[in-house]
């Protein structure tokens, strides 16, 4: 009997893998094959209007190391271990890893065990005593059951196919978030630099204004300048001064930013930045490459591509609802009464069979779903579309913004040179009684004016390069990924 039963069952089990190998053997991918876009980009930038630019191939994974500051070079390393928004973008990748692990357990069967002791007493109303007088009885069992989906129409291998895609967006996600950190510590840097420049300049300004103020009350004591002067020299000074708290607030806003994006408390960092020091500049050549280069290094480019990927995939799972679905089934227990014959061969019991199941009729959901991943696949395409467009223009526009400030630039210290040479032309006409003091204050604002300016222009710049780098999609090493 056990021989026979042993047999029956192997059988069985042949039966339902010679089903496995039949339905797998004819298996498809239903939806559409994920093809990547090609999307159309100019040959050249349009704004390479600098000697300095250059449509050679940059090298830009560590493009902070061009402005040659090490403070800066050391605040990006730690924002990149310690920023929360960079740490939120690892967690998410992840969670799309786990979802990944998800989607391909459902290529293995599943396998259940079970097991349960029962004590129970039947009712004199159904069972008199004549009937049965043992009312109370035992009952144990354990065992397991197994299922599988024999994918004939590809669902779970979309499934999966959507869950790669999405953890490789998830990467390229981390790098852009890496990317805009890299440049919003560098930009707070520069930014902190640059008030600083304004300040000192302010603070000599003022200076200046003191002496003039100094010499006019000498020159009023003498008889030799009114008390409007006096008042006038008193008012260009007084000006001047209100300028300085706006931009030691501005100042501090800068150091509490930077702080902020090291993942540290925002006050940290203002002991270390306390001695002014120059805006960081780039020497040599800007590298721009050309803008089809721009699609393959954009992270924001390469994870909506992945999430067009993912999304595609995702009408296939849609579509495998329309077809039967196999599974195969199996079932393996012990039960008996008495516990002591748990490990008894011939209280088995088991099962092996394969059930289909088709959803014939269901109002039009199915489709309707269907209908929704191809409208979402649509609009992920259009994302996609629009964020290749975006990045061209944030090249082309900080180019151009780049270019722009440097000739402002160069414009601007030639008219700090005139005005430092005015100011003393004219101080010294002052003394000697050839000119009155209104022009000593016209060109004592015009130097302040001019001196800000110039400040203001080198940190833009150098901003504006950032900018660029940014723009380029610099700063990240595809062979480097976060521990996980």
């Amino acid at each position: 009997m056990i021989g026979s039963s042993r047999t029956a069952m192997f059988s069985a089990l042949r039966c339902s893998c010679a089903v496995v190998a039949v339905l797998t053997a004819g298996c498809v991918t239903v939806g559409p094959d994920y093809a990547a876009p090609t999307p159309a980009v100019p040959d050249q930038w349009q704004q390479t209007v600098l000697d300095e630019m250059s449509s050679d191939e940059p090298d830009i994974i560590r493009w902070w190391a061009l402005l040659e500051d090490p403070q800066l070079t050391g605040y990006i390393e730690r924002a990149r271990q310690g920023n929360p928004g960079l740490m939120e973008a690892v967690a998410r990748i992840r969670e799309a890893r786990a979802v990944r692990a998800i989607a391909a357990g459902e290529r293995v069967p599943d396998l259940n065990g079970s097991g349960g002791a029962i004590r129970e007493r039947t009712s004199e109303t159904f069972f008199p005593p004549e009937v049965d007088g043992n009312r109370t009885s035992n009952l144990y069992e354990y065992g397991a059951n197994a299922s599988w989906e024999a994918d004939v129409w590809g669902r779970v291998r979309r499934l999966v196919e959507s869950a790669d895609a999405n953890l490789e967006a998830s990467v390229e996600s981390y790098r852009d978030v890496l990317v805009l950190l890299n440049a919003q510590v560098a930009l707070a840097y520069t930014d902190v630099r640059t008030s600083q420049d304004r300040i000192d300049y302010t603070r000599g300004n003022i200076k200046t204004q003191k002496d003039a103020l100094k010499l006019v009350e000498d020159r009023n004591k003498a008889g030799l300048a009114s008390d409007l002067e006096v008042r006038q020299a008193e008012l260009n000074l007084y000006r001047t001064q209100a300028f300085l708290p706006v931009l030691q607030a501005r100042l501090t806003a800068a150091m509490n930013q930077l702080g902020v994006l090291l993942g540290e408390p925002p006050s940290t960092l203002h002991a270390e930045l306390a001695a002014s020091k120059p805006i960081p500049k780039a020497t040599g050549e800007l590298l721009l490459g050309i803008p089809g280069d721009l699609i393959r290094r954009r992270p924001d480019i390469r994870a909506a591509e992945r999430t067009l990927a993912s999304q595609t995939a995702r009408v296939g799972v849609a579509t495998a609802e329309l077809y039967p679905q196999f599974n195969i089934l199996g079932r393996f227990s012990i039960v008996t009464t008495n516990f002591d014959d748990l490990g008894d061969w011939d209280n088995r019991g088991w099962s092996v069979g394969g059930v289909f199941s088709w959803n014939l009729f269901d109002g039009g959901r199915v489709r309707g779903q269907i209908d929704v991943e191809d409208a979402r696949t649509e609009q992920a395409l259009r994302r996609y579309e629009q964020t290749v467009l975006d990045a061209l223009e944030d090249v082309e526009t900080s180019m151009s913004d780049y270019a722009r400030e440097q000739e402002r630039r160069a414009s601007l210290a030639k008219s700090v040179f005139a005005a430092q040479e005015s100011v003393r032309l004219v101080l010294i006409l002052y003394r000697t009684g050839l000119t009155d003091f209104q022009n000593v204050l016209d060109m004592q604002r015009s130097l302040f004016e001019q001196q800000d300016e110039f400040a203001d222009s080198e940190g833009q710049v150098t901003g504006n390069l950032i900018r660029i780098y940014t723009a380029l999609g610099g700063g990240w090493d595809p062979d480097e990924l976060p521990a996980i």
